[in-house]
């Protein structure tokens, strides 16, 4: 796979918005006549009319986009970007809904000014993302008896219940790519992209047998288990793609049995070479039948059809179009699928080469902090300068994602920036600067975020920054049993900004792959993260948010480690695998416990010997 040139682009997101003049007003005002809107905002008059002429025939009352792909994918091609396509935003999370006479989209309060730039005055803005709220919204715009579209594919079946509602109407495949088709093409890379991956003490044999063992174990008398999500199959052979931005996976689905093993995909893709790897000529326990990708739910209807069988899915994972296809009483369910429990605890050479790529990491990011530092006081650097210092240093990383955002005159946008840009913002001394920075190495995936001032910061700047240092330390330094969930320790890093009323709208982690995905689930500290068990890798990272004013986050990575307790044992805490320091001049030492003192300085004292002894 070749390497791909530096980005700067939202926190690891595909944004696809440009960046504005320095005195062009930034987001629509649909209040005006006649409304406002951007250069940034995308017409999508004709894009709504189409799509309404085509559900009248249909008797679709009102039709729900959401932003993802049939694997539910959190990264997506460009062609499956429908809810891009029909509203202008960008941003990697949102729900849509049509109606005949009205459109609205939901999204989080980390797009809502991105929304506000690129969308045009037919879509309201909805800030409640709840599902509730998309209900009541539907409740209230379609009439009774009214029906409601949705694409099967783009449905998780973990949302059932309410997707088996009678004013709910599956639409085939079909008719949804004819109502709402993106504008861009499936870029499946050359025919070898799809790789083997040596990185793991375990072969895809090892694995598929030790997930098999699961199967037996399983009281329900599951035959089969069907992995949908795309790191599943990914992960089961040891194999990486390029079907999707930043993730470095490829359109899957794979059906296991306890004597057979089909993996549907692009078979045009699979070199010979892929052919031997996978035994694919032989019919064995341990040979893996290739089937095209498109015949998933036709090989799946005449499997179920056997007597006998009980397939087991993952509901959070799985889309409602391939359960369809089977009866409730063949059915077998659980939140995640044993390959992505199984996933999430790395093995000792996953844990080694993980812990390597971070360090070949700190050093380039330490080196483009260390020239920022320099740079930025004389006035001359910008966004693309800096992306293009970053191009011509040395690295070995497949990709790298970098964004150098200051929330000052942006609120909560952090504005895409690509090394072909020419209005990019000006680095200067007198803002607080978040620098995000990501990469894919051949052994690891990377994700770190330092906020940087390089002027003088306020008191009211280092007071929250030390604050959101805190509540990293605070989780970093924890020990808890082996299982505890992560929800139940991530208020530790709330609490410090919560003593004085300040917090943050953002999860405070998530799992982190080998070359895999850069939000590796369901490890984190959301509630349907799983519990946590010795070798996970997790982000940390608090913030606080000051709209129009400045924002902070500091990530880093950690793996659960034993911790060592005077009385008990089976015990846990985190080792920190980051390696890049924190900006000093924004630390407010008199607000930190002598403890916390102790272990910044420690943790400062180490990178340096590390990268200076």
């Amino acid at each position: 796979m070749p390497i791909c040139g530096w980005l700067l682009a939202l926190s690891l997101a595909a944004l696809t918005g440009n960046i504005v003049a320095a005195n062009e007003r930034t987001e629509r005002n649909c209040s005006l006549t006649p409304p406002y809107i951007p250069s940034t905002a995308v017409n999508t008059t004709l894009r709504l009319q189409e799509l309404r002429e085509k559900m009248l025939p249909l008797n679709i009352s009102a039709y729900i986009i959401p932003g993802t792909d049939a694997h539910l994918s959190e990264y997506i091609a460009p062609r499956d970007n429908r809810l891009a396509f029909m509203t202008g935003f960008t941003g990697s999370a949102g729900t849509a809904v049509v109606t005949q006479t009205k459109a609205a989209m939901w999204t989080d309060s980390r797009y809502w000014v991105q929304a506000e730039r690129q969308m045009d005055c037919n879509w309201a803005l909805e800030k409640d993302v709840s599902v509730a709220s998309v209900v009541d919204w539907l409740l209230a715009e379609v009439p009774h008896g009214g029906q409601i579209g949705f694409d099967p594919f783009l449905f998780a079946i973990s949302k059932s219940t309410s997707l088996r509602s009678p004013s709910l109407l599956s639409v085939e495949v079909s008719v949804n790519r004819a109502l709402t088709q993106a504008d861009g093409e499936l870029s499946m890379g050359p025919p070898d992209a799809i790789n083997a991956y040596i990185s793991t003490e375990r072969s895809w044999q090892m694995k598929v047998e030790h997930i098999r063992n699961q199967m037996a174990d399983n009281p329900y008398d599951s035959t089969a288990l069907l992995l949908s999500a795309l790191d599943e199959s990914a992960w089961l052979f040891n194999m990486r793609g390029n079907d999707i931005p930043y993730n470095p996976f490829f359109y899957s689905y794979t059906l296991l049995t306890m004597d057979e093993i089909w993996l549907f995909l692009h078979t045009e893709r699979v070199t010979d070479e892929l052919k031997v790897y996978l035994n694919a000529s032989c019919n064995g326990p341990l040979c893996v039948q290739l089937k095209s990708y498109d015949t998933i739910l036709g090989e799946l209807k005449k499997f179920v059809a056997k007597p006998g069988c009980k397939v087991w899915i993952g509901t959070e994972y799985t889309n409602y179009a391939v359960v369809e296809v089977i009866t409730q009483e063949k059915l077998f369910t659980s939140s995640y699928s044993p390959v992505l429990l199984t996933k999430a605890v790395k093995d000792e050479t996953e844990q080694r080469v993980l812990r390597d790529a971070h360090v070949r990491d700190a050093v380039a990011v330490v080196q483009l902090l260390m020239w920022l530092e320099n740079a930025v006081p004389k006035g001359t650097e910008t966004e693309l300068t800096a992306a293009h210092y970053v191009d011509k240093s040395e690295r070995l990383m497949i990709f790298h994602l970098l964004s150098i955002t200051t929330l000052k005159s942006n609120g909560f946008l952090f504005v895409f920036c690509s090394p072909t840009n020419e209005t990019c913002r000006r680095l200067t001394v007198d803002e607080m600067y978040l620098v995000d920075s990501g990469g894919q190495y051949l052994d690891g995936t990377t994700d770190i975020t330092r906020t940087v001032h390089w002027g003088i910061p306020t008191a009211m700047q280092k007071e929250a920054f030390t604050r959101v240092l805190m509540g990293n330390i605070e989780i970093s330094r924890t020990i808890f049993p082996s299982d505890t969930r992560g929800i139940n320790i991530e208020m530790l890093g709330r609490r410090a900004l919560w003593e004085v009323g300040l917090n943050y709208g953002h999860g405070t982690g998530h799992g982190v792959g080998n070359y895999f995905g850069v939000h590796e689930w369901p490890v984190g500290f959301q509630s349907n993260n799983i519990p946590f068990r010795a070798g996970m890798f997790t982000s940390i990272e608090p913030g606080y948010y000051k709209e129009d004013d400045f924002g902070i986050r500091i990530e880093d990575v950690a793996v659960t480690v034993p911790a060592q307790t005077k009385y008990g044992n089976n015990y846990l805490t985190f080792d920190t695998v980051s390696l890049v320091p924190y900006d000093k001049k924004l630390i407010d030492t008199s607000l930190l416990s002598s403890e916390q003192v102790r272990l910044t300085a420690a943790s400062t004292s180490f990178i340096n010997f590390f990268f200076y002894c």
